[in-house]
């Protein structure tokens, strides 16, 4: 097991509010001994003093979770070195040793082929690994040239590209419930669902990230790898196990299985908008454009959705939608499984069976089954709920794929294949944006997001009377 990591870019919030967290719940779980070392590396001009400093005030503000123990533990084990993570003379400096190191490159993705060349020119030590946060490249094909650079540094198993919601408990749960329950995989295909809507709307807006983010947009911040990530452990096919292979190439399968978008799709089956001046609860938020750090001239997206169809004997027939925006009224974090409606209902007009739904709720995580019951009298029919809270993880997301990383365990990571193909997917998007096929709309800070197309309308209005608990008759 590896016992030092090096991490670029490490005075930046991923590592504040995520890795030293982790490391700390680790360190808590009795997984990290006295050997370990944490070595940070930045432009910023400090000494080990001044970065166990702020690490330790971070872990105060982000870790208190976990014993004070622990976080003190690891921000004892912190060192920092000065580095230009584009020089290789600076990296070595860095990655320096005889053991294994694990470098973490919690980077912009622009700097990725940089910071990997470096690292070649540099040197590692044999049997380190190679961490990388997404997005995986900015497009397919700087994917593949950063796949070929990262080839000739270290073997693939070396190679972790993370994504935290791989690691989450709810989304782990998407594969218990449809693999470990007899009752729902003869269900699940598109004979009995009608659309799966992977969903991650939240309140939150830039809050001061304009530097990344402006430089990203909503389909490639979330779209392109988390919310792909879940639509491919939704529809894969069971595989014979879940270690790193068969897990992983059940994955790409659904990848590859998905129909790409013509431009006429693009017009009708995806969205854009960013959000304009509000208020969200008692806090008023200025327009996107004039967050500070954001630039209007790129024309990034706060809020993107895309629909897909699978080409495969499953899924055939059933719609797969994607979303995810900023600065909405309401945290909606789901996976929403919509089943098709019976084919007959005896119970005259009194009410209506709205489809059945099963939901994943991600944060916070738990498991909805929205039913239809019988309301005051035999011919009533109510909507009914059954939820489940999951137990609390045994370590955060994070915690999980740092340890997967330092004890060599890459199937929660993405294979190479795997980064290049969800770019594929979504490389017709890409080309209709830039070239204006779909508009930008804009949606005021705490709405609902841009008003739907016509043909979404009653969809969205079945969600919200299953959300709310409402009679089909309300207002």
């Amino acid at each position: 097991m590896i016992e030092r990591i090096a991490v670029f870019g490490a005075t930046g919030d991923l590592t504040a509010r995520y890795l030293l967290p982790a490391l700390a719940a680790l360190r808590a779980a009795g997984h990290l001994g006295d050997r370990f070392r944490l070595i940070g590396a930045s432009r910023e001009g400090w000494d080990g003093d001044r970065f166990r400093e702020w690490a330790a005030g971070q872990l105060d503000r982000h870790g208190q979770a976990f014993p004070a123990e622990a976080r003190n533990a690891v921000a004892a084990f912190a060192d920092y070195r000065q580095a230009d993570v584009t020089d290789a003379a600076d990296v070595a400096r860095v990655v320096a040793g005889e053991d294994p190191v694990a470098v973490y490159l919690a980077l912009p993705p622009a700097l990725f082929p940089h910071a990997v060349t470096a690292l070649h020119d540099a040197g590692l030590p044999a049997g380190s690994r190679i961490v990388l946060e997404k997005p995986f490249g900015e497009d397919l094909d700087s994917a593949r040239e950063l796949n070929r650079l990262l080839a000739d540094l270290v073997p693939e198993e070396a190679v972790f590209r993370v994504d935290h919601f791989l690691a989450m408990t709810t989304v782990q749960n998407v594969l218990g419930s449809r693999l470990a329950n007899r009752v729902l995989e003869p269900l699940w295909n598109s004979t009995h669902i009608a659309e799966v809507e992977i969903v991650w709307d939240e309140t939150l807006a830039l809050e001061g990230r304009a530097g990344y983010y402006d430089t990203v947009g909503a389909l490639k911040d979330m779209v392109q790898n988390h919310l792909l990530q879940l639509l491919c452990l939704v529809a894969m096919e069971p595989p014979i196990t879940l270690g790193e292979r068969d897990l992983r190439d059940r994955k790409v399968d659904v990848l590859r299985s998905v129909r790409l978008l013509t431009d006429h799709d693009v017009v009708h089956r995806t969205r854009r908008a960013r959000y304009t001046s509000g208020r969200i609860g008692d806090h008023a938020v200025p327009a996107y454009v004039d967050e500070e750090g954001v630039d209007p001239r790129r024309r990034t997206e706060t809020f993107a959705e895309v629909e897909l169809e699978l080409d495969s004997w499953r899924w055939s027939g059933t719609t797969f939608r994607l979303r995810s925006g900023k600065a909405l009224g309401r945290d909606r974090k789901e996976v929403a499984v919509r089943f098709r409606s019976v084919p007959h209902l005896p119970f005259g007009h009194e009410g209506q069976a709205l489809p059945n739904v099963l939901r994943f709720q991600l944060e916070p995580e738990g498991l909805t089954l929205d039913l239809t019951g019988i309301g005051s009298s035999a011919q009533t029919l109510t909507p009914l709920s059954l939820t489940a809270r999951m137990e609390p993880p045994a370590l955060p997301a994070y915690g999980r794929l740092l340890l997967d990383v330092m004890k060599g365990d890459p199937a929660l990571s993405i294979r190479g294949d795997e980064a290049e193909e969800a770019w594929r997917v979504l490389a017709p998007v890409l080309r209709g944006w830039e070239s204006d096929l779909v508009p930008m709309r804009e949606y005021p800070a705490g709405s609902d997001g841009p008003a739907p197309r016509p043909d979404e309308a009653g969809q969205r209005r079945s969600d919200l009377l299953y959300a709310e608990g409402l009679p089909d008759d309300a207002p």
